[in-house]
């Protein structure tokens, strides 16, 4: 060990003014990156359906249901639950394949550091 230091300490390690003003500008064209690619995922569309195509849901990169389509033979006042079941099948897969969309996306901006999208406002991070 070096003079002055003791076990389990480490040595102090300083920082310029210039290393942190370049750091703060890469975070800050990462952040201006998210909320481009954010309004980009907002126009972009998923589209899935249940029950062999009898429910069909599109949800926008915003999680805004866009559009619902129900083909009317499935539409039985006796069974009304298997329809609620279609319907949320349907969403619901919609919902999980935008959150992928969006993860993806975010994270080729931050390298995978999804924890720091949790912050800034993004939906799903």
């Amino acid at each position: 060990m070096g003079k002055g230091m003791r076990a389990g300490k480490k040595p102090k390690t300083r920082q310029s003014g210039g290393d942190m003003q370049k750091q703060l500008k890469q975070l800050q064209r990462m952040q201006a990156e998210m909320e481009e690619t954010q309004a980009q995922l907002g126009e972009k569309e998923i589209t899935t359906t249940a029950g062999g195509g009898a429910v069909e849901v599109t949800v926008n990169g915003n999680k805004e249901i866009t559009k619902l389509t129900i083909d009317k033979d499935v539409v039985d006042p006796d069974d009304v639950e298997m329809l609620q079941d279609l319907v949320m099948a349907a969403v619901n897969e919609a919902m999980r394949q935008v959150e992928e969309m969006v993860e993806s996306e975010m994270n080729k901006i931050t390298g995978g550091l999804g924890a720091m999208g949790g912050g800034m406002g993004f939906p799903g991070f």
